[in-house]
């Protein structure tokens, strides 16, 4: 499950490269904009396309649309490198690596975009970050979710192995059919136990599409190493 990248990436980079698929992916796939009948003061019917597969991997159409928006003339040239950056990472393609996953792996979804945290490995050597999120009931290390839960991992790329004591790495999670909300803490359960730093944790969401947020820092050789947001999405039985 492991994703590597060559080159180092700074905090604003990601930051752009999330804001930049996200929007780039609604704006190019025409979300239609929200509407209520006369009278009806339920909560405005939104239709979101497809926009990633299976995997949490953007479809090729989001690809492409995010690559045409990317490469309008318009787009300031940092803003460009980072969609395409963040594209490349979220969809597999271009500077990510890594051993194929066996044909008997659970299905997992991936975060919208890497996160960064700068100088986390030595002044200059910045980790990126990376989530997944497996929908119960899967067979997994440990903790596995069961029907009803999401097992979430982090992994902070190229680090030495996570610290005993974590605590500072949470998922904000709602489920969008219930709005039953929660905050997990990711802990080290053992996974990667010479490293990089992983951690993970089960969140009881119930069943139905799991909106997360994941945020905080790591423990690993001797520091604390903060990464900024990244979220993503998962499906549970």
């Amino acid at each position: 499950m492991m994703l590597m990248l060559k080159r180092p990436r700074t905090s604003r980079i990601a930051a752009l490269a999330g804001a930049g698929l996200l929007a780039a992916s609604a704006l190019s796939c025409g979300v239609p904009a929200a509407s209520a009948a006369p009278g009806n003061s339920s909560l405005p019917h939104i239709q979101v396309p497809n926009l990633v597969s299976p995997l949490g991997q953007p479809t090729p159409e989001v690809q492409r649309a995010v690559t045409d928006f990317a490469n309008q003339p318009w787009v300031p040239v940092q803003v460009r490198d980072a969609l395409l950056q963040g594209l490349a990472f979220a969809a597999g393609t271009g500077e990510i690596g890594g051993p194929p996953l066996p044909d008997s792996a659970p299905h997992f979804r991936q975060a919208f975009w890497p996160t960064v945290s700068p100088h986390c490995m030595g002044p200059g050597m910045n980790s990126t970050g990376t989530a997944i999120a497996v929908p119960g009931p899967a067979d997994l290390p440990v903790p596995a979710p069961k029907a009803g839960q999401a097992t979430f991992v982090f992994t902070a790329l190229g680090t030495q192995p996570a610290a005993r004591e974590q605590g500072q790495m949470h998922v904000y999670w709602v489920n969008l059919g219930t709005f039953r909300t929660g905050v997990t803490p990711l802990q080290n359960n053992g996974i990667n136990p010479t490293g990089p730093a992983t951690l993970s944790g089960v969140a009881d969401t119930g069943s139905g599409t799991i909106l997360a947020v994941v945020a905080g820092s790591v423990n690993t050789g001797g520091k604390s190493c903060g990464f900024a947001p990244t979220a993503l999405a998962a499906k549970v039985k």
